[in-house]
């Protein structure tokens, strides 16, 4: 069966592609703004990852399973995405500076042939050391800030701003492979 990945997140393909070369990219245009955040991050992202597959079912022709994922930071109640610019990734930085957040991805898998439709999240727990205004201005400057939530990488420069971890790392980076793989077979799909 065609295993389709409905994300533009490069860090998503390269964690699936440790596990599969058997898929491929159909980047989903579903509007997150669609989707209110309700107060609970595990129904929000299993939402957005289910828009997302959604999105592209009606122009798959071949039996496939797609993926969608969605992943957000959360910090004090507040949902935080992918930062607009310099200013908005900076206070999102000072926000996780010294503070535990936590890191939420849903995953949702759809079999075309069936319909049939799984949803999950993961949470991890992600705590920072206390960071200077140095520090971050200048991870801001390596343009990693931009295309991620919470405005970091755990992957990248900002691994060195993270002093603990309690959960799954692969989530954080954006696909938790774990979590898939057991929803994959489910779908009749072994990785």
């Amino acid at each position: 069966m065609n295993i389709i990945l409905a994300s533009a997140s490069l860090r998503r393909a390269e964690l699936l592609k440790k596990v599969t070369d058997n898929f491929k990219i159909v980047v989903s245009n579903f509007e997150e703004s669609d989707i209110p955040f309700n107060g609970n991050c595990g129904d929000y992202v299993m939402a957005l990852a289910r828009g997302k597959a959604m999105d592209i079912c009606s122009g798959i022709k071949k039996p496939s399973v797609i993926i969608g994922c969605d992943t957000v930071v959360y910090l004090n109640g507040k949902v935080l995405g992918k930062p607009k610019d310099s200013m908005e990734a900076f206070q999102m930085l000072s926000d996780l500076s010294g503070n535990t957040h936590e890191v939420y991805t849903g995953i949702a898998v759809i079999n075309t042939e069936t319909q049939d439709i799984i949803t999950e999240y993961v949470r991890t727990e992600v705590k920072f050391s206390k960071l200077t205004e140095e520090q971050i201005n200048k991870y801001i400057e390596t343009g990693e800030s931009f295309d991620k939530a919470g405005a970091y990488g755990i992957q990248g420069g900002a691994s060195l701003f993270v002093e603990e971890i309690k959960g799954c790392y692969y989530n954080v980076v954006g696909l938790p492979v774990n979590k898939l793989s057991f929803m994959l077979r489910e779908m009749g799909v072994n990785l």
